[in-house]
């Protein structure tokens, strides 16, 4: 027989999950959180959406274990063979048969609505303010920016032996991606070899990066600050070592790197070209050979 404790300890589980299942606290500036729960503070409109729908999700689903959990106990209670020697022989209650048919239509009619309002809304951009192309590799991204007279750069992730003060591991990259706050900016993503995915959490965005094609979704950045996030599609063994770092700063602080960049980058060479010559190899299909050798070895 179950005993008090296991309910009590059931009851605990409950209400924690209720109380802190949602709590956003796994954002430090961008950095994901050791033992943290809930989401990603939102940094973007597109994410302040998804956790607004989240929410109501959680709302109606601990309802839901609620009113569930409260049947159970009165039925364990009152309905057992001691408290109730003689059960009824009613088969039928069509009142009751209607209401928990109608019910759980309604909610699904409640969770639908927004939710078709969140995925149009998330996936129809029609005039972006600005363009980046992101082209996943086996295993880093290059990026063009077509707006800005097409600047372009390979970013590789920065070696755990090779980390700055300020920079974390496996997330931060040689050549950071730099975005302007407060603008609506289309994301076109494609692959160089298999597939792979474009996500940062804490602007609700994940898209594939598919061989063959171009995808694209779009996002406006509210907050300025460093934000992360890595490839979310198995891309083979260095897939955990190609991260995206995002900056996100003011319009005016983006205008100065646009310059700064075009002089920069404007021999177009690619991180990945100095990595070939670092390795002593001159055949650009040695690329993901050595790429791989920027990666700590895989345990």
């Amino acid at each position: 027989m179950m005993n008090k404790n296991f309910f009590f300890a059931l009851f605990a589980v409950t209400a924690a999950a209720f109380l802190f299942g949602g709590a956003d606290v796994a954002l430090a500036d961008g950095v994901p959180q050791d033992y943290a729960i809930g989401m990603q503070d939102a940094a973007s409109t597109s994410a302040d959406r998804i956790h607004q729908f989240h929410d109501l999700l959680l709302y109606i689903i601990s309802g839901i274990v609620a009113f569930v959990f409260v049947l159970l106990l009165i039925v364990m209670l009152w309905f057992n063979a001691k408290a109730n020697p003689t059960p009824s022989k009613v088969t039928h209650n069509v009142l009751l048969e209607v209401v928990w048919t109608v019910i759980p239509v309604v909610i699904l009619i409640v969770i639908a609505v927004p939710s078709f309002k969140l995925l149009y809304a998330n996936d129809k951009l029609a005039d972006p303010e600005m363009t980046i192309k992101a082209t996943g590799h086996q295993w880093y991204w290059d990026y063009e920016y077509p707006d800005q007279e097409g600047i372009a750069f390979t970013s590789l992730m920065v070696p755990e032996g090779e980390l700055k003060p300020g920079q974390e591991r496996l997330l931060s990259t040689d050549n950071p991606v730099v975005l302007p706050v407060d603008t609506n900016i289309a994301i076109l993503t494609a692959s160089a070899d298999v597939i792979h995915s474009w996500a940062i959490p804490a602007f609700g965005v994940k898209i594939d990066a598919v061989p063959g094609r171009t995808n694209e979704t779009w996002f406006r950045i509210t907050e300025p600050g460093v934000y992360y996030g890595q490839c979310s599609e198995i891309c083979g063994k260095n897939h955990a070592y190609m991260p995206i770092e995002i900056h996100a700063v003011s319009k005016e602080e983006f205008a100065a790197w646009v310059q700064e960049a075009k002089v920069k980058f404007a021999s177009g060479e690619r991180s990945i070209d100095k990595a070939l010559r670092f390795a002593g190899q001159d055949d650009s299909a040695a690329a993901v050979k050595t790429a791989s050798s920027f990666a700590p070895a895989a345990e």
